[in-house]
């Protein structure tokens, strides 16, 4: 099955892109808030989300697909104590939707300052 990949400019090595379609399903790499010049944008986990929210449904529709179209979804903390602010933030940005999700505390991610990182999977309606 051939595969679809859907750049946005912000790769940093050659085999990552941030969204591929293959048949029906939509994958989006883990997401965070850094802008195009690699800068953190948001200074707490709420606002790191909301960024990194945009990037995904922006990665999703460029691939034919949206965020009520998600069916699971990994979540990245640096701080578990972040759990309850991140949710807040995602409930919003879903909208209502519902999808599988799994939340991970890790000891830090790839850029000093960030404190969330999201990778989801979807589906392309046909």
């Amino acid at each position: 099955m051939a595969k679809k990949l859907f750049p946005d400019g912000t790769e940093v090595v050659p085999f990552y892109v941030r969204a591929i379609r293959s048949g029906p399903f939509v994958f989006v790499s883990g997401t965070t808030s850094l802008d195009a010049k690699g800068r953190v944008q948001g200074k707490d986990a709420a606002q790191q989300t909301k960024v990194s929210m945009r990037k995904i449904e922006a990665a999703l529709k460029s691939a034919g697909s949206r965020l009520a179209d998600l069916t699971r979804m990994t979540i990245f903390v640096t701080d578990i104590r972040d759990m309850a602010a991140v949710t807040k933030a995602l409930r919003t940005a879903l909208k209502g939707s519902v999808v599988t999700s799994t939340l991970v505390a890790v000891s830090a991610l790839a850029v000093p300052g960030l404190l969330v990182e999201i990778e989801v999977m979807g589906v392309v309606e046909r």
